[in-house]
C-alpha cells in the first residue's frame, strides 16, 4: 500500500531558486473547486512523497499487488469521484512492469469517475524508440502515448524527453517540464568553479540543441562537441572533438545515462584534449550495467543527476539532486488552470 506522510527534505535537494517550498499546507481544492489528489505507484515512492510534502499533504491510499503469475493488481482506496488525480509512476527500469502498472492505476481511477487524470512520468521509458532509423522498426514512443491515452488520461507531465518531438504523439494535453534549473542552481553553488573556466561539451551531435541551451544558462559558457559514430545499440564510438578544452573545466550535458557508454567515451577524449576536470550531469540516471564501474573510474570529477529514477547504488563521485519541488509546483499549477511555461 502506497501511504505516506510528509518527512523533511533531503539535506542535500537543491531546486530552482525561482521556486520556493511550501511552508503552508495549501486548501486541497483549486479556485474551480476541484479537489487535488496524488498517488505514488511502486516504480519511485520517495519522489511521490517528496512531491506531497512539497505540496503539504498526504498521498493518496492506493493498494498495489503483484500476483503469483506476475499479473498486477490496483485499487484506489478512497474517492476520486470529480478529483484532480496525479499519479506519480516513472516507467524506468522494469520498465515493462512500470507501464503495465501505470495503466492499470490510469483505469483504476477513470472507472472510479475521476474528474482529470495527469500521468506524472518523471522519467518516459521508450523514450528513445521515437522514430524508424531502420525498416521495420517499431516506433515504441507512439505506441506507448497511444497506451496512456486509451487507458483515460486527460493529460501527461513529463521531465526532459529524449527529444522534443515525441510531444507531438500524444492526443492529450503534455507539461513538458526541465531538470536543467536545479543542476544549473546547483552548479552555481560550487565555488570551486569559475564561471570564465567552463566549457560546456555535447556527447554527441544530437544533443547540441540540449548543451547550447545549458550553455547560455550557465553565463553564456563557450560550447564544444562529441562527434561519435555510433555502431549498434549502447554502443558508441568516438571520433573527435569540435571546439576547444584545454585547461577548461568540461561540463557535460545530456538528459540521460544509461551504459555510460557514450559520456565515459566522451570524457577520456577531453582528459586527451587537455580539459582540466570533467563533470558530467543529465536529468535520468538509468545507470544500467556496467555504468556504475564506467562513471567511477576516475574519469569524471562529479556525476550531477536528480531522482527521477530512484537510485539504489552510490558511488564517491555521485550527487543526486531532486525535482520534486519542480514536478511539485508544476503539478499545483496544472491543478489551479495557472500557467506552466512561467517557471522556466
Amino acid at each position: 500500500m502506497a501511504t505516506s506522510s510528509c518527512v523533511a527534505w533531503a539535506s542535500h535537494e537543491a531546486g530552482p531558486r525561482r521556486i520556493r517550498r511550501r511552508h503552508w499546507r495549501p486548501p486541497r481544492c483549486c479556485s474551480s473547486g476541484r479537489q487535488l489528489r496524488i498517488f505514488s505507484g511502486s516504480a519511485n515512492p520517495r519522489l511521490a512523497q517528496e512531491i506531497a510534502c512539497y505540496l503539504g499533504m498526504e498521498l493518496g491510499k492506493i493498494k498495489i499487488k503483484r500476483f503469483a503469475d506476475g499479473e498486477m493488481y490496483v485499487q484506489v482506496q478512497e474517492s476520486v469521484r470529480g478529483c484532480d488525480v496525479f499519479l506519480v509512476q516513472p516507467t524506468c527500469p522494469p520498465a515493462n512492469e512500470n507501464l503495465m502498472e501505470l495503466l492499470i492505476m490510469i483505469d483504476a481511477c477513470r472507472r472510479a469517475s475521476a474528474k482529470n487524470i495527469t500521468a506524472v512520468i518523471p522519467y518516459f521509458g521508450y523514450a528513445r524508440a521515437d522514430r524508424k532509423t531502420q525498416g521495420r522498426e517499431s516506433i515504441a514512443a507512439k505506441l506507448v502515448a497511444n497506451l496512456i491515452t486509451e487507458a483515460g488520461a486527460h493529460r501527461v507531465l513529463a521531465c526532459d524527453l529524449h527529444s522534443g518531438q515525441s510531444i507531438g504523439y500524444f492526443d492529450i494535453p503534455v507539461d513538458h517540464v526541465y531538470g536543467q534549473p536545479v543542476i544549473l542552481d546547483y552548479l552555481a553553488s560550487k565555488t570551486v568553479i569559475c564561471p570564465e573556466d567552463v566549457v560546456v561539451v555535447s556527447p554527441d551531435v544530437g544533443g547540441v540543441a540540449r548543451a547550447r541551451s545549458f550553455a547560455k544558462k550557465l553565463s553564456d559558457a563557450p560550447l564544444a562537441i562529441v562527434d561519435k559514430r555510433r555502431h549498434g545499440h549502447n554502443q558508441a564510438e568516438v571520433v573527435h572533438l569540435i571546439g576547444d578544452v584545454k585547461g577548461k573545466v568540461a561540463v557535460m550535458v545530456d538528459d540521460m545515462i544509461d551504459t555510460a557508454g557514450t559520456i565515459s567515451k566522451g570524457a577520456e577524449l577531453l582528459h586527451k584534449e587537455g580539459a582540466r576536470a570533467v563533470y558530467a550531469c543529465c536529468t535520468h540516471a538509468v545507470f544500467s550495467p556496467p555504468a556504475l564501474e564506467r562513471l567511477s573510474s576516475g574519469l569524471f570529477q562529479e556525476v550531477i543527476v536528480t531522482n527521477t529514477v530512484p537510485h539504489h547504488h552510490s558511488f564517491p563521485q555521485l550527487t543526486v539532486l531532486s525535482v520534486a519541488n519542480l514536478l511539485g509546483e508544476t503539478i499545483w499549477r496544472v491543478h489551479d488552470d495557472c500557467s506552466v511555461s512561467s517557471i522556466f
